[in-house]
């Protein structure tokens, strides 16, 4: 394929990874209220009800919970169509890789919202909410809804990691030897990459995104090592 060939193929990936975003969102906006009451859950020891100061605001709020939502419903097929992009390019026995890469790659993606939901999301708010014991919070719908989302899709793509360690193993790029010579500058790079992920400046949040990722390299650097033997 030339380049103008690949382009083109990336261009056809992408709108079918709008169509099906699109249709996944169409299933979660019939249950849009009961979305947002699970992404509010966390937040309701610490306020009866968030506010708004826009007109507009709760139909872009309940729009981008779908959207959210649809994200992770969908998160099987887009990373289907990520390795359909890819595939052309390996060789054949890599192409059997296929299902373990969705698979896997969705049970990380999923992991790494569930574990900001769960974890790193109530810790950061217990956390910051609890340096303003002394006030009473007033806290912005919009607001609220970028700070989950930034939590639970940057760590979802963070989850990625041993997928993303051992495809490059299994492509011969990295080895378990390199990645460890190499390890102190991998933590460097999560701890940048967290900082940029991450929604506050504080220290706690930057470390509750990077101290998992620095586990899941590791477990990445033993994925690599299976591979590497195979």
């Amino acid at each position: 394929m030339t380049l103008f060939e690949h382009l083109e193929e990336l261009r056809k990936r992408i709108l079918r990874s709008l169509v099906i975003v699109a249709a996944g969102f169409l299933v979660c906006w019939a249950f849009h209220e009961q979305l947002y009451a699970i992404l509010e859950r966390p937040i309701k020891p610490y306020v009866d009800k968030l506010a708004f100061t826009t007109i507009t605001a709760p139909f872009f709020l309940y729009f981008k919970v779908s959207a959210l939502a649809a994200v992770f419903l969908t998160s099987p097929l887009l990373l289907r169509e990520l390795w359909g992009f890819v595939a052309p390019g390996l060789y054949r026995r890599e192409k059997l890789y296929a299902i373990p890469f969705i698979f896997f790659g969705t049970f990380f993606f999923l992991a790494g919202g569930v574990f900001g939901y769960f974890v790193a999301f109530p810790f950061a708010i217990d956390f910051l909410l609890g340096m303003g014991e002394n006030f009473v919070p007033v806290i912005d719908i919009n607001r609220y809804l970028s700070f989950i989302m930034t939590i639970l899709l940057g760590l979802g793509l963070m989850f990625e990691l041993p997928v993303l360690i051992f495809m490059l193993s299994q492509l011969g790029l990295v080895t378990p030897g390199f990645l460890m010579r190499h390890f102190r500058w991998a933590v460097l790079i999560i701890f940048t990459v967290a900082a940029i992920v991450t929604p506050t400046p504080d220290v706690v949040t930057l470390c509750v995104f990077a101290l998992p990722t620095i586990a899941l390299s590791l477990l990445g650097v033993a994925a690599s090592a299976l591979a590497n033997r195979r």
